[in-house]
C-alpha cells in the first residue's frame, strides 16, 4: 500500500486561481489521512512559492480564503512543500525569496529518483 504521495505542480499557472484550490485541497486530506505528502512546485508553478505571490491570489473571486491560506492549511496539515531549482533562475528568487512554508529546493534528479525508487509512493501532477 502507497504510504507517500507526491504532488508535481508543473501545468498549474497561478494566474488562473480556480487551478489552485484542487492541489493544496488533496494534499491536505492526504496529510489528514497520515499519508507522507510533499508538493513541488515547478515551471509557472513555482511563483507560488515567492514571498507575496500566493498572498495576492484567491481560488474564486470574492474568496476571502487566499491562496496562501490554503498553502498555509496544507502546510499545517504536514505536507511539505518544495521548489524546484530551476525557479530560482526563471522568477529571479532567491532562497529568501521563498515563503516559510517552502521546505527548501530540490532539482529533477531528486523528484525523478524519489518516483522511480520510492516503491510506495503515488504521483498526482497538476
Amino acid at each position: 500500500m502507497a504510504k507517500k504521495l507526491i504532488i508535481i505542480m508543473v501545468n498549474t499557472d497561478p494566474r488562473n486561481g480556480e487551478e489552485l484550490g484542487a492541489p493544496f485541497f488533496q494534499a491536505t486530506v492526504a496529510a489528514a489521512m497520515d499519508y507522507e505528502v510533499e508538493v513541488v512546485c515547478t515551471a509557472t508553478a513555482g511563483r507560488l512559492m515567492k514571498k507575496g505571490v500566493a498572498e495576492k491570489l484567491v481560488v474564486k473571486a470574492g474568496s476571502p480564503k487566499t491562496v496562501y491560506d490554503f498553502i498555509k492549511d496544507a502546510h499545517d496539515a504536514g505536507v511539505k512543500f518544495y521548489c524546484c531549482s530551476p525557479n530560482l533562475d526563471l522568477f529571479d528568487m532567491t532562497e529568501d525569496d521563498l515563503i516559510p512554508e517552502c521546505e527548501g529546493i530540490v532539482g529533477g534528479a531528486k523528484v525523478i529518483e524519489e518516483i522511480m525508487e520510492d516503491d510506495s509512493a503515488r504521483v498526482l501532477t497538476y
